[in-house]
């Protein structure tokens, strides 16, 4: 098997967890509450302006000149196509200036993007498989929702982008990009990019999540665990 192979199997369980959780059912359904959509959005567009970063940090190190052309377009494409998504679903959601000049990034947000920075202190194997789920993940998202038909044209419109010809390319590109990268690693170092993986697909649950729960800087407190 080949590491992405390998490494989507081991994480199924997370992924799951992804296409069943409410965020995502909806968006399919049109049910999703605006309120919710916007706060993602919001999240996510502080979420992709890193992302963006990353991905030139790869194309900084990358070995070769191809290479490097490659991650500075997924960069741009990022900031071109991503954003400008981003700045229609703004419109529509009556996201304002004050809106912006309160935000703050969710804790997620936040510990996502902390560990995408802490997997680009290594080398470009170690970038592409901390970004390879953000990529892989919306796409077969994308793909299982492509038939449906929310009733809300901002909903109909994510779907649309992340099922898109053009967005599978770039997937495909990565992956094929992160099997060859892990080629003739050690077992060790297989496990290591193997973590970064795993970390940003549990990280991809939990964004869904943040938003379902517009989780701000505060603790809720629980009750209180008890074992006999």
């Amino acid at each position: 098997m080949t590491f992405c192979s390998e490494v989507r199997e081991e994480c199924s369980g997370l992924w799951e967890a992804s296409f069943t959780h409410p965020f995502v059912k909806g968006i399919a359904d049109g049910t999703l509450p605006l309120d919710v959509f916007k706060f993602y959005v919001m999240q996510d567009a502080y979420y992709l302006t890193h992302f963006a970063k990353v991905q030139a940090i790869g194309a900084v190190k990358a070995e070769d000149l191809k290479t490097t052309k490659s991650f500075a377009h997924h960069s741009e494409q990022t900031c071109a196509a991503e954003l400008a998504l981003h700045e229609s679903f703004m419109e529509l959601l009556g996201v304002t200036e004050e809106d912006w000049a309160s935000f703050e990034p969710s804790p997620t947000a936040y510990a996502y993007v902390s560990h995408m920075y802490r997997a680009a202190d290594g080398n470009l194997a170690d970038i592409l498989a901390a970004i390879l789920p953000c990529y892989w993940l919306y796409y077969e998202i994308g793909e299982q929702l492509k038939n449906k038909k929310p009733d809300h044209p901002i909903y109909q419109k994510w779907i649309e982008t992340y099922g898109s010809e053009w967005f599978g390319e770039l997937v495909n590109e990565q992956i094929n990009r992160m099997n060859e990268l892990a080629v003739g690693l050690s077992e060790k170092r297989i496990g290591e990019l193997k973590m970064h993986f795993r970390r940003s697909s549990y990280y991809e649950w939990n964004f869904w999540e943040q938003a379902w729960t517009m989780e701000f800087w505060t603790i809720q407190p629980k009750e209180r665990v008890t074992h006999d």
